[in-house]
């Protein structure tokens, strides 16, 4: 109450309800639909798999979800997103600005900006908060997501860090980063939900609520997605493993970038030869129990079954489709960020008949370094929604060393282990600069190894021919490719072409991929 006696428009956060309360009737039945789903020892494998974001009551506690304005929050500090000036139009800034009063207005001059990934603390004036605390969400573009994830990372991290500094006991969160800025909301919400989970986890023991103050549009997507890093039970916890992203940032949260972390396989190529009896009979003890027979159940024994004739097609497809599920699942399961952090596989544009482009680099394929099994499992993750209509594939051959090759064997796998819409679906797999070796190499796969695959592979010699399938503005070409082709495109033209209207063509689209 206020001292006239009417009620404060103003919000205590200590009356609203926090994230650990019983979960509803709804998410149980939920959680029992999609787990009758599974077989019996998919279902088992769920449960020995353990959550990178376990249940945590302590944490759940100071969690709040709050469907109201963020301006109206009484708590120590909330949240402004804003722009690099502080003075962004949008309606979080628009009712902050309203409640404080002018003096705010002011006080920002005095910060002279803030940089984005950045957070400024100003006090609240005539707000119920005691202060605001300013950041900058960056804008989004598809070619530059590696860079938005990081400094959407940073804005939320800041601000956790200065509520920490200043001892700060409650936090109210707006949506960082506006519609103008572009943020897709979904990608934003994981960022914002796991972040602050992290901060809370290693250094939140004096925070005691952080509010999301969220409209009606956005608490439809908090609610799906909180359960996946607050859930509020064990079962809960199992129920979202299956469905968090491939990318959760590292012990803080952060997204995992190449130049930063790259995790090495232990034992890389390791070539110790112990020979003898012992060694044998170890070998021979992995069989059936590493994680690939772990996943695919007996292949000989299917194999087996289907030579004989005593495996009809619909059970053979039974059978692989099972299998698919189970791969399917521990992608969605375990955490691929160190692959993800590569940048070896990514979605563009569209091709020229609206097909969506998925490019793998080759370059950025530690074979020798990495777990291939993880890089078999996020391939998977990745592809298994875009698979679902019609597709393309780059893959960029350019400067490709011994270390980057892919085993046949390990393309056979994956082959062999996807499911029947990535085969129906691939459209055509442009292979880009090929080296002889790779032209050979290719032949014989898709001749000997696979069927129906050959007549979708198309060689590419030079980025103008890639060109006149995809449209240069449709593909994110790494920058190393680019200078690549044009040394040898120069080359090429200048020594077996006369001058003529496509080389200036050529040059010209060459010279603006560099540019973008």
């Amino acid at each position: 109450m206020d001292p006239l006696g009417a009620r404060s428009q103003f919000v205590e956060v200590q009356n609203l309800p926090t994230w650990d309360q019983p979960q509803g009737v709804q998410d149980e039945v939920d959680g029992e639909n999609f787990l009758m789903e599974e077989d019996d020892q998919l279902t088992n494998q769920l449960y020995s798999l353990e959550s990178p974001f376990p249940f945590r009551q302590d944490i759940n506690s100071k969690i709040v979800l709050f469907n109201g304005d963020v301006a109206l929050l009484n708590c120590t500090a909330i949240i402004n997103t804003s722009n690099e000036t502080l003075t962004d139009k949008n309606p979080v800034s628009d009712s902050i600005h309203r409640y404080s009063g002018p003096e705010l207005r002011d006080e920002l001059l005095k910060l002279k900006g803030c940089r984005t990934g950045e957070a400024k603390m100003t006090e609240g004036f005539n707000l119920a908060a005691r202060f605001i605390i300013h950041t900058v969400g960056p804008k989004y573009k598809a070619k530059y997501r590696t860079a938005a994830e990081s400094s959407l990372y940073s804005c939320y991290r800041n601000v956790m860090q200065l509520a920490k500094e200043h001892a700060m006991a409650s936090v109210g969160f707006c949506v960082v980063s506006t519609v103008k800025r572009g943020y897709p909301l979904e990608d934003a919400t994981h960022i914002a939900l796991r972040t602050v989970r992290r901060f809370l986890e290693n250094h939140g023991e004096n925070i005691e609520t952080v509010v999301f103050a969220v409209s009606d549009v956005e608490e439809v997507l908090y609610r799906k997605l909180m359960p996946l890093y607050y859930p509020r039970s064990k079962k809960e916890e199992r129920i979202g493993l299956p469905l968090l992203p491939a990318d959760i940032g590292n012990a803080e949260g952060e997204p995992v970038v190449l130049e930063r972390q790259i995790r090495i396989a232990e034992k890389p190529g390791n070539l110790e030869d112990d020979s003898g009896d012992d060694s044998l009979e170890s070998d021979l003890g992995l069989v059936g129990s590493h994680a690939f027979a772990r996943m695919e159940g007996d292949v000989d024994k299917q194999r087996k079954l289907i030579l004989q004739g005593q495996m009809s097609d619909a059970a053979q497809q039974k059978q692989h489709q099972r299998n698919y599920n189970r791969w399917l699942c521990r992608a969605r399961a375990e955490d691929l960020s160190d692959i993800a952090a590569l940048k070896a596989l990514y979605q563009t544009g569209v091709d020229l008949c609206g097909r969506t482009v998925m490019v793998v680099v080759g370059r950025n394929i530690p074979v020798t370094l990495i777990d291939m099994e993880k890089a078999l499992l996020y391939f998977i993750h990745v592809m298994d929604h875009i698979t679902v209509k019609e597709y393309v594939m780059v893959y960029f051959h350019t400067l490709t060393g011994e270390h980057n090759h892919l085993d046949t064997d390990f393309l056979k796998k994956l082959y062999d282990i996807v499911d029947a819409k990535f085969k129906k679906n691939l459209r055509a797999f442009y292979f880009v600069h090929p080296t002889f070796r790779s032209k050979v190499s290719t032949w014989f796969f898709t001749t000997f190894s696979v069927s129906g695959l050959k007549e979708k592979v198309h060689h590419i010699e030079n980025l103008q021919q890639l060109f006149t399938c995809i449209l240069p503005e449709q593909i994110d070409i790494p920058p190393f490719v680019l200078e690549y082709d044009s040394r040898v495109s120069i080359h090429y033209f200048n020594n077996y072409l006369p001058l003529s209207s496509s080389k200036p063509a050529l040059l010209f689209s060459l010279e603006h991929q560099r540019e973008s």
